[in-house]
């Protein structure tokens, strides 16, 4: 019999290699412009395009999942991604860009919305804390792996060879979900999942929504757009991108960390407040000091502080059977941001010639995130008697 700690880790590698293809344009964003002859503008628009079709997609994810099967629909969810990667990498036609990045991000969305759910089947009521932490970061852990790899990848055998790497990794999640996953014996309790959220609830998860996206859109830009500034500087693509990774990589112990913190403190707003706080500090001093290394190593540690205290927040006005609804409206607010984040981004870093600007503007979007607290604890905290009812 499989162990809860085996199925985790294969989650966690498909949610690898979902992160490992978003990030995909990014870590060879140069080269990417070189093959298909685009600006930083649209190289934004491609990066934020992976994440557009959650915007439908994120309200609707649980019932397609409940209808076919978590494992069948995520297997399916795989199965776009691979082919979005293979048409990206057959040419360099901007259509076909578009239309691969969209086919990939459809499967990635089904991927993201789902897994969460398949990692709490598997761990309701038994270190679903420690679960969740480590499953959150397989998002950084594919990111820090794509910077590495990918540069290295492009610069020496061209960008056919970064969808052929992408593509294996796809295969591999495909293979273990296929033959490894299964779904728990004994089901989760909990009853009838299909009940409306109050208008108050649904305010609360739009402000909660608002802060997450906020959060990784200024999150994003670091390992969006911080190779390409460190290329202005005369790095190399290699060199830039294996440098951004290290706040990936620390990423994946400050994670964990801020949500010992919150847990610890009962102080999770602090926690919040302070990460963002001191991430948006340090990321205006990278834009403008020549001390990389130690201000990466410091982003690194302060990055992951607030991603437990944020993905906490939905728990507090949600219940058993308001869950499934309520995380579609949070993911759904997170998903049209994300969409237009990265596309600002690039278009500032083009109106001003440097992307450097992008990364003052994922400051500017972190420190948005402490305002917008205040409001998700007053919505709250207020009565909720209006209910929206679902469609049975």
């Amino acid at each position: 019999m499989r162990s809860r700690w085996t199925i985790l880790a294969v989650l966690f590698v498909a949610r690898t290699a979902m992160a490992f293809q978003f990030q995909s344009v990014a870590a060879v964003a140069p080269l990417v412009g070189d093959s298909i002859g685009v600006s930083l503008a649209d190289i934004g628009i491609l990066i934020g395009l992976y994440l557009a079709p959650g915007v439908a997609l994120a309200l609707p994810g649980a019932t397609i999942g409940q209808r076919y099967g978590d494992k069948a629909t995520v297997l399916a969810g795989l199965l776009m991604m691979l082919a979005g990667e293979m048409l990206m990498t057959s040419s360099t036609f901007w259509s076909l860009q578009i239309s691969g990045r969209l086919i990939g991000g459809t499967g990635g969305v089904l991927l993201n919305v789902l897994m969460t759910k398949m990692v709490a089947d598997w761990f309701a009521g038994r270190e679903i804390a420690t679960a969740l932490a480590i499953y959150i970061n397989s998002w950084p852990a594919g990111i820090a792996i794509a910077l590495i790899l990918l540069p290295a990848i492009g610069t020496a055998f061209g960008m056919t060879a970064v969808g052929i790497a992408v593509s294996v990794l796809i295969i591999v999640s495909l293979g273990l979900m296929t033959f490894v996953y299964r779904a728990p014996e004994v089901p989760p309790a909990g009853g009838d999942e299909r009940h409306g959220i109050s208008a108050w609830t649904t305010y609360a998860l739009i402000a909660a929504g608002l802060i997450w996206c906020l959060y990784n859109v200024g999150f994003a830009m670091v390992f969006s757009f911080g190779p390409s500034m460190l290329v202005e500087r005369g790095w190399s693509n290699s060199a830039a991108g294996s440098t951004i990774s290290v706040v990936l990589w620390l990423a994946t112990l400050s994670v964990p960390l801020g949500g010992f913190l919150a847990d610890r403190t009962k102080r999770s707003g602090a926690v919040l407040v302070a990460g963002c706080a001191g991430l948006a500090f340090l990321m205006l001093l990278l834009s403008r000091s020549g001390l990389v290394l130690p201000l990466i190593i410091a982003m690194g540690i302060v990055c992951g502080l607030p991603a437990g205290a944020i993905m906490s927040l939905p728990t507090r006005v949600l219940g058993q059977r308001t869950r499934s609804i309520g995380m579609g409206v949070f993911y759904t607010v997170y998903y049209a941001g994300m969409l237009a984040g990265p596309a600002i981004g690039g278009k500032l870093a083009t109106w001003a010639g440097t992307a450097t600007v992008a990364l003052d503007f994922g400051a500017a979007a972190l420190l948005f995130c402490p305002l917008l607290l205040w409001p998700f604890h007053r919505i709250s905290r207020l009565p909720q008697p209006i209910v929206v009812p679902s469609r049975q």
